[in-house]
This record gives C-alpha cells, structure tokens and sequence, in this order.
C-alpha cells in the first residue's frame, strides 16, 4: 500500500484556495455531516476546544470517506503531543503561537524521523493502517503538511524567518491574539489589525508560502482570498450552531 495521499497540501502547494470551517463541539457526530458539506478542510481544535486524544482519533475515523480533509491544531508546540497525533494518523497539524525561527525548526523536528527529526518510531500505528503501508516510516513526510500560526509581534517580526524553515508548508495568521498583542483585545477588525493582516499575507507569500486566517466576516474572508489567503476558515461550527438555532426559534416566537 502507498502513504495516504494529502490533497489539502497538494492544493496549497499549488496555489489552489481551500476553504474551512473550524470545530469547537468535539462531536464525531457533528464533525461527520460537517465532513460532505461542502468544505476542503475542517479543524479540530485541542487549544481552546476540550479536545482530548481520544476524541480527535473519533472525529478522524468519523471524517472518513467525507470530502473535507482533518486539520489538527494541538495545544501546545510539543514533541509528545505531535508525536501521538502523527501515529493516528493526523497529516496535517496547525501548530499555535509560534515566535521564532528556532520554534518553527523545532515544530518540523517533532514531525520526521531520525535523522531528520526526533519523532518517536513506532512499528505499526494507524497512520501506516497498523503497518500495512510497509514504506510509512520513509515517506510519510512527504504527505505530512506543517501550517504554523503567528500572532505576537515577535511572531510578526520574525515572520520571514518563519516561513523560510524548510519543511514549513503555510503560515496561519491568528487574528484573535493578534488583535490582543496590538494592544485591541477581542476587536481584530481595528484598521491596525487589518493593516498588519494585510501585511503579513504579502509576507508570506513573498516567502512562497502558503498564508491562512480565520475570520467569520464574509466580507473580510473574501477580502483575504483576493490578498492571497490559500487556506482560510469562514466560520466555527458553535457560531453556526447557536445563530441558526437562535435564528430558527425567533421566527417562531416573533
């Protein structure tokens, strides 16, 4: 058998737009209908979801067979972590709160084997289908996609030399922290933080890499797309959720 191929990283790497929705309910349930409606990517969230290891591997097998590839953002940039992730066979990791070149460095290294990496080997996980992908341990990175999410100054400083670590696939703009760092908390649509928004798109691409975001504003995801954005979310299923349910329940009683 052959590595799983990853059409989410084949498309960014080819400049293809691949539109997202993020996921809060850590529900396979949910996360199953939300797999054929529509989206190339949906994210399962551990860093502000209560997103365990158990579950994630439930929402992947729920998204098999579904037209939407998993993205996962683990909690921290931590070897253990990406390390069990890798061996259920996450392929494509959203890694928060990188700072500084070395960071994103270590970020590739917890995701290849010796001697390119640290990641720990381990004989038949299900990312090899429990060792029938007997090639897995040496061509499993070229199917794995690495997107590293800046949203400090410092990140913004370093933004090229972010980007331009090799094995670094796409550079995710957090616009939520970003917001806060530039002194607008829980306001990322202040014309700073659009400015830096802007900026930092052209940056990354000018790295030729490709640059996401997460934004529920139609008009702004739009706006990113036309700057150069290859991989952006348009909404969280928990807003979907409570604005329809709530929506629905006011036509009712008006």
């Amino acid at each position: 058998m052959q590595a799983i191929h990853n059409k989410f990283k084949q498309a960014i790497l080819s400049g293809q737009k691949q539109i997202g929705l993020w996921s809060h309910l850590c529900s396979p349930i949910s996360i199953e209908i939300l797999a054929d409606c529509g989206y190339d990517w949906l994210l399962l969230d551990m860093e502000h979801s209560p997103n365990d290891l158990s579950e994630i591997l439930a929402q992947l097998q729920a998204m098999k067979g579904g037209t939407a590839t998993p993205i996962v953002r683990p909690p921290w940039n931590d070897m253990v972590t990406f390390k069990r992730l890798l061996d259920i066979g996450v392929q494509n990791l959203l890694v928060p709160y990188i700072q500084t070149a070395e960071e994103a460095r270590n970020a590739v290294a917890y995701t290849r084997y010796p001697p390119h990496g640290v990641r720990g080997y381990a004989g038949a996980p299900r990312a090899s289908n429990y060792g029938r992908i007997k090639d897995y341990a040496h061509h499993n990175a070229e199917e794995l996609c690495l997107l590293l999410q800046v949203e400090t100054l410092q990140g913004l400083d370093n933004l090229e030399a972010i980007a331009n670590v090799d094995g670094v696939d796409g550079v995710f703009i957090g616009p939520g922290d970003l917001s806060a760092a530039l002194g607008h908390l829980a306001n990322p649509k202040h014309p700073d933080v659009l400015k830096a928004i802007d900026d930092a798109i052209a940056r990354i691409k000018a790295c030729g890499k490709a640059p996401g975001i997460l934004t529920g504003d139609e008009a702004l995801a739009q706006h990113c797309v036309a700057q150069g954005c290859l991989f952006v979310a348009v909404g969280a299923d928990q807003n979907v959720l409570r604005d329809s349910a709530t929506a629905l329940a006011q036509r009712f009683k008006s």
